[in-house]
Order: structure tokens, then sequence, then C-alpha cells
């Protein structure tokens, strides 16, 4: 035991004091409220300052569709936002539509436009509108006359059909807004939104611990390796204890990491207001809560956050103990890599059903359980029983992965040159 211990604290001293790890500690929160808030400040901001300028409508409606879209073109997209400049609207009939369409694109190739609309007599039954111009690809501004068009002709429908039409431009301009509010086993389990944020959160966490850790674990083992310094450290202490050292003291070096990046985001949570008021965000929600977090659910989540870690750190540990060169390393991950990413890829579906055949399946298996489990446990209720069962399959596959690596890293931190093979792996398996 003093021997583990000696080597989880080698491990956990030699990256602590490292300054990266202090500037990437003291900073990380910083970085990651900026990729969190920039983003939505970006988009709010775009979204203000997007203006549908420079266009043209053509009305081939013969019912004066073409004026009602102009209308709402000219409403600015957010409340305080400028209003844009007013949409000339040109009114054909469907014979001289195509002559009209020719002298717009000359318009638009000599720059005297940006784009222009056409509304056909047939989008009054089909809803369906011609948009060409040089911002064709900017999914905002489409978006913007796609709302305008889809306001105004439902307006104009209801118009039809005998409604007031001031009524019916109220009616078109309604928007609702439906809250989420979990119901769990215990009762009220707080929003919904937070508890999908909360649990997508928990999975991308232990995705990126894995990623930097486990890589981290790589590089450390195989330096080890081609300096040499494993043969001395080997002769003191067993490769089996050398591993498992590494393992907790990398490990702790992550949970030192995660605490203080804990800490500092509750802290700039509580001042989330104020920091958005200072970047002019408003409207923005600001008052969401936390979900629920039952003591039993967060004791789970550890678990698999623990297991998950040690699950895939033997791996790269055994990775890095039987390759000689970095680019070896890379090449020899890339399975380990590929069970990550296999498992990732599925964090949206599973969101979207968290209660499916593809979640249920994806929940059980080992690779893929650390990540998926946490995302359904927060999203959905599970049974208490099958979260034990994946718990106990996950703690067997943990044992197994750590037997094999073991004895692999047993060997192949004294092995030198060619990176073996799989039957090869299989010996070194069977006789160390």
């Amino acid at each position: 035991m003093g021997k583990l211990w000696a080597v989880i604290k080698r491990e956990y001293l030699e990256r602590v004091r490292n300054k990266w790890f202090i500037i990437v500690t003291v900073f990380g929160p910083v970085f990651f409220a900026m990729i969190m808030v920039l983003p939505a400040y970006l988009s709010v901001r775009g979204i203000r300052d997007a203006k549908v300028g420079g266009i043209r409508i053509v009305d081939a409606s013969g019912v004066g569709l073409g004026a009602r879209v102009a209308e709402r073109l000219a409403t600015p997209a957010l409340q305080g936002a400028p209003a844009p400049a007013a949409v000339p609207v040109d009114l054909v009939d469907s014979t001289s539509l195509a002559a009209a369409e020719s002298v717009l694109v000359a318009d638009v190739v000599a720059k005297k436009l940006t784009g222009f609309l056409v509304i056909e007599p047939s989008t009054l039954n089909d809803g369906r509108a011609r948009y060409a111009g040089r911002n064709a690809s900017s999914i905002g501004e489409n978006e913007q006359v796609e709302g305008a068009l889809r306001g105004a002709l439902m307006g104009y429908r209801m118009e039809t059909a005998g409604l007031d039409a001031s009524m019916a431009r109220e009616l078109a301009r309604l928007r609702v807004n439906v809250s989420t509010e979990r119901i769990t086993d215990e009762g009220r389990g707080g929003s919904g939104v937070a508890a999908a944020i909360f649990g997508f959160a928990i999975a991308f966490l232990l995705y990126m611990t894995i990623i930097l850790y486990g890589q981290a674990i790589l590089r450390g083992v195989l330096e080890e390796k081609t300096t040499r310094v494993a043969e001395v450290i080997i002769s003191s202490v067993k490769p089996d204890t050398l591993l498992a050292g590494k393992v907790i003291g990398v490990g702790a070096v992550g949970l030192t990491q995660y605490a203080v990046w804990i800490g500092s985001g509750f802290l700039l949570w509580g001042q989330r207001a104020r920091l958005l008021g200072a970047m002019g965000v408003d409207g923005m929600p600001t008052s969401m809560p936390f979900p629920s977090i039952a003591p039993g659910m967060l004791a789970a989540l550890i678990l698999f956050f623990l297991l998950g870690y040690t699950f895939y750190a033997s791996m790269f540990a055994a990775v890095g103990s039987m390759v000689g060169s970095q680019e070896e390393a890379n090449q020899a991950a890339q399975p380990v890599m590929m069970l990550l990413v296999f498992s990732i890829i599925f964090v949206q579906p599973v969101m979207l059903n968290p209660t499916g055949q593809l979640a249920q399946v994806m929940s059980w298996l080992p690779f893929s359980a650390p990540i998926i489990m946490p995302l359904r446990m927060t999203a959905t209720p599970v049974a208490p029983l099958e979260i034990a069962a994946v718990l106990l399959g996950l703690l067997v596959a943990c044992v197994v992965v750590i037997w094999i690596s073991a004895r692999i890293y047993r060997v192949g931190m004294l092995m030198y040159g060619k990176r073996p093979s799989l039957r090869e792996l299989a010996r070194w398996v069977r006789q160390s």
C-alpha cells in the first residue's frame, strides 16, 4: 500500500505543479463560460442585426400577398432592434412573371439588388415561393423571409375565411412557450430542459475526461518506457501497482481540476444575469433552476463517472506500454477512441428518446454505459434495479479490462522493437 501511495503521490504532484495545469485550471471556467455564453450572445446579436435589405418582392398572387410580406419584413426581429428598410413590391401578372425575373436576375448580377422573392398564384394554395439572391445561403435571412411569408399567408387565409383583419394579424403573430417539468418517483423533479442540459453535461464531461486524462496516461506511460525510467521503477514496484497508481493519480488530478471548475461555475452561474446584462443580452432565461438530484442518483452518477474513467484509462495505459513511439501510440489508440466516438454519437438520439430500445441497449454495453446511462437517468426515471445491474456489469467489465491491461502492461513496459500483433498480445496475457 505504501508503494501504491508513493506512485499516486508522484503522479499527482508532478502534474498539479505544472504551470500549464495551473493556467488551465484557473482560466478553464472563463473559457467554458465563453464557449457557452458567447455563441448565444452572437446568435442574439446576429438576429438583432440581421436585415433582409436590398431585396424586392415580385407579387403575382393577385391579392396583394407581397405587401403583407413586405410589412412583416419591415418589423424588427427582436424587441429593441432597429427597423429594417422597407422592401419594394412589384405587382405583375403570371404572363409577365418570367420577364420580371430576368430583369431582377440582371440587377442581382450587377449588384443593384441582393435578391428577390417570387410569389406565384399557386403560393396561395400550396405555400410555395421562390427566393434567389446572393444571400441565398444565409440561414438567418432565409428564415426571416420564410417566417414573413408564413405569417402573411396565414393572415390572408384567416381573412378569407371571414375573420376580422386585425384579429387575423394578431393571431398570425401569436407565439407560444411551453415550459416542461419532470415528474419522478419522488414527485416534482424540476425543469425538464434543465434536466436534459444536466444529463448532456454529465455525458460530455465524462467524454472529455477520458479524452484528456486517458491521453495523459498514455503519454506518461510511453515517456517512461522510451526513456527507460520504467526499468528502474519496475525493479522496486510491481507493474500492477504502478499501473493502479498511474490511473488513480491522474484521476485525482482530474477530480481536483473539476472541483475548481465546478466551484467557479457556481459563482459564474450566480452572476449570470449581471454578466449577460453587461454584454447587452436581454430576454434570455436567467432563472432556470437546477434539476433535483436524489442522493442515490448522485451516488450512481459518481460511480458511473469513476468506473467509466477506470475502464478507459486502463486501456490507454495498456496501449502506451505496448508501443515505442508517439506515432505508433496514435494508431494503436484508435480502437479505444472509436469506442468513445461510437458512444458519444448516440447522445443526441438518446436525448430525443431516452425510453427507446436504442437507449436501453446502449446503456447496457460496458463501453457506452458510463456515457449513455447517466444521460438516461437525468432525462427519465430509470428503475433502481436496472441502474444497479448496469453498474454491476460495468464493474465486472472494469475488473476484466484491468486484469488484461495489467498483464499487457507488465510485459509491454520491458519490450522494445516492433509493435506486438494481436497473437502476441494474447500470449502476453496468458503467460504473464
